[in-house]
Order: structure tokens, then sequence, then C-alpha cells
């Protein structure tokens, strides 16, 4: 074979590699894109759970704050008499 001929081989199958990794990208490229989307709904219900624990402490140190006001009341009233 001639150079010409064997540039012309390796380019052809140069070419060919990048059409068929071309065309494999293109078919994982759904998958691709689905992992990612579950990837952003795994991060959400992570960032939604992290919150609905954050109110619900809350609402837990309140009531503990009222119970703390009710036993100083009922102790106070307990002394005054």
């Amino acid at each position: 074979m001639t150079p010409i001929h064997e540039t012309t081989a390796r380019t052809h199958a140069d070419a060919t590699v990048v059409r068929q990794n071309r065309t494999r990208d293109m078919q994982l490229m759904p998958e691709s894109l689905a992992r990612a989307q579950i990837q952003d709904r795994l991060h959400e219900a992570e960032s939604e759970r992290r919150a609905l624990r954050l109110v619900t402490a809350r609402r837990l140190q309140r009531r503990a704050e009222r119970a703390t006001l009710r036993a100083r009341r009922a102790l106070a009233m307990a002394v005054m008499q």
C-alpha cells in the first residue's frame, strides 16, 4: 500500500470509529438524561425531608417551651398558696 492509501484507509477507519462513538453517545443520551433527572429528584426529596424535620423540630420546641411555662406557673401557684 502506498502512503496515500494508508492515510485514506486510516482516515476512513477513524471516521467509522467516530461515527460509532457518536451513535453510541446518542443512544446513551436518554439514559444520561434519566439519570440526571433521578439525581435531581433525589436532591429535591432530601431537601424536602430536611425542611420537614426542621418544621417538626421547631414545633416540638415551641410545645416544650409552653410546657415549661405551664410548669413554672403551676409551681408559682403552689408556692403562693
